[in-house]
């Protein structure tokens, strides 16, 4: 008898119909602000927290002219992880988040993260922490550009 190793789910696939996490994605298209919000659309759910990252025209008192996100391949596997911790730590009903790369502009979007909880509070935290996490612990780059032509690179987001 021949053993196969368990099926690989996809990173920002959610892994059985069960599982609270409904999108996850780092992509190099428009963010829509739409899907994030109808992903974690659940019935249970009380509160939702949406949290919309643009960007800015200024950074350190320096005005900025635009920026470019870069991403590690193994990026989305990281997002994964994140989310999944959050999902554990909290009473988490549905998530989802999405990030762009490529160049933006001042006013686009670069991030979009969302839960649903059964509570407000614990829709916040969870998002709160969310975003914390992706921001600090997922490879992606900013790479910053600003008005008198320098540029500064910034670590994971």
């Amino acid at each position: 008898m021949t053993h196969l190793p368990p099926p690989v789910t996809p990173p920002g696939v959610p892994a059985s119909a069960d599982d609270p996490i409904r999108l996850l994605a780092v992509r190099d298209t428009p963010l829509s602000l739409d899907e994030v919000y109808t992903a974690v659309g659940d019935d249970a759910a009380g509160g939702t927290a949406l949290f919309v990252g643009t960007v800015r025209d200024r950074d350190g008192g320096r005005a900025v002219t635009s920026l470019a996100y870069s991403a590690h391949p193994g990026a989305e596997a990281e997002l994964r992880r994140v989310a999944e911790k959050v999902a554990a730590d909290f009473p988490v009903r549905a998530l989802a988040a999405v990030h762009r790369t490529g160049p933006l502009t001042v006013g686009e979007v670069a991030v979009v993260a969302a839960v649903s909880c059964p509570h407000r509070a614990e829709a916040f935290a969870a998002c709160a922490r969310l975003v914390e996490d992706l921001k600090h612990e997922v490879p992606i780059w900013k790479q910053q550009i600003f008005v008198d032509g320098e540029e500064e690179w910034v670590g994971a987001c």
